[in-house]
């Protein structure tokens, strides 16, 4: 069963993203971050723009399969397509289709945009509705 953790109480989820595919990278472990195609499309520059010794190698879901294959991370709005199944990060407001072919997802949360909250709160209600143990992790805790 998938493992779920939500992550919440991020300043800015766009730049917790980047950290997470960085710190994801630098583990060995392959990503693949999923959203709306205008969130992947601002975060694939951010990520493109990070300092030199934080770059974070990846490529879009659209990408040839060979760099695919290649690439331990992936942003896809397809999850579905993805190349390897082994961390899902959400940045969405929705649950994504096909997330339980994954090994582990994860859920950011705003620390500050209410609607943000809410939609992260259904989409734990679903996954907590079908039996899914969920991890949480308090950003702020975390910082402290």
């Amino acid at each position: 069963m998938t493992e779920i953790a939500f992550h919440f109480n991020a300043p800015d989820k766009m730049a917790y993203a980047c950290r997470f595919a960085r710190k994801a990278q630098r583990s060995g472990a392959r990503l693949v971050i999923t959203g709306p195609a205008d969130t992947l499309a601002v975060l694939d520059g951010m990520l493109w723009s990070m300092m030199p010794q934080d770059f974070v190698a990846h490529c879009r879901g659209d990408a040839e399969d060979e760099l695919l294959q290649f690439s331990s991370v992936v942003l896809a709005v397809d999850v579905q397509q993805a190349p390897h199944q082994e961390m899902l990060l959400n940045m969405g407001d929705a649950v994504p289709e096909g997330f339980g072919s994954f090994d582990r997802l994860v859920e950011v949360v705003s620390a500050t945009d209410e609607v943000d909250r809410n939609e992260a709160r259904a989409r734990w209600r679903h996954y907590a509705s079908r039996g899914y143990a969920i991890t949480r992790h308090d950003l702020v805790l975390k910082a402290d």
